[in-house]
């Protein structure tokens, strides 16, 4: 792993080089899959490694949580709370009871000001989506999809733990349940309907419960859009 951390941050410096910008900035929301972006963001730009801290009608434990990592690793963070400016979205909108498009407002939300605090400072925006919830799909459109660079895309989730002890990050942090924060008491694993070790399994060819196996080829089919650059009209050549 320290091979492996060593050659993520040679490739972020590299990345940002390329883009002729200062540094990174992306979201902390306390949990595993952000702290190990803040973590290698760290290393690589000590200097101008920017951690946001977005609340949007979320648990307090998650904003105690995100600056534990903070003052463990001497981090930069700002706090942009942006529950006022969800509600006041859903004041003017029309009503719906599709909780899910609700729900995903608040990524988008904080993409949006994550590209604000980007082009004020000339930084690129780190994504923290992780190999097994981009295979089925696990992550909002233009939401925590929005970025610049995916940082952990080719670390299935227990991969991103691995990351996170060579990285240090505090035990409080890697032992708690994942979770979106989107909805109160939910939690990845009861979202998907499986866990991320059959998932993680599943995605390095082992073999699966059938109706596991399933439930992954229908989300990753699902998900397609997803992983792609928009469809565009071609015409015809005269």
């Amino acid at each position: 792993m320290d091979k492996t951390v060593e050659s993520l941050v040679t490739w972020l410096r590299e990345k940002v080089a390329e883009a002729k910008c200062k540094g990174v900035v992306f979201g902390l929301s306390g949990g595993v899959d952000s702290a190990v972006v803040a973590g290698l963001s760290k290393l690589a730009f000590p200097d101008s490694s920017l951690g946001l801290i977005m609340p949007c009608h979320s648990k307090v434990e998650d904003e105690i949580d995100a600056r534990l990592l903070a003052s463990s690793m001497d981090l930069k963070v700002e706090k942009v709370d942006l529950t006022r400016v969800y509600d006041t979205l859903l004041d003017e909108a029309s009503a719906s009871e599709n909780a899910l498009a609700k729900s995903n407002i608040k990524p988008r939300l904080r993409m949006t000001t994550l590209y604000y605090y980007a082009q004020r400072n000339k930084y690129l925006v780190l994504g923290p989506s992780n190999k097994s919830e981009m295979y089925v799909g696990y992550f909002t459109k233009h939401g925590d999809s929005g970025c610049d660079l995916f940082v952990l895309a080719d670390f299935t989730k227990d991969e991103v733990y691995n990351l996170a002890r060579e990285l240090k990050i505090p035990k409080k942090i890697i032992d708690k349940k994942p979770s979106a924060g989107l909805v109160s008491g939910q939690s990845d694993e009861e979202d998907l309907g499986f866990s991320y070790q059959v998932l993680d399994s599943y995605i390095k060819g082992g073999q699966i419960n059938p109706e596991d196996k399933v439930k992954i080829d229908k989300m990753h089919r699902q998900s397609e859009h997803k992983r792609k650059m928009p469809e565009s009209f071609k015409k015809d050549k005269e």
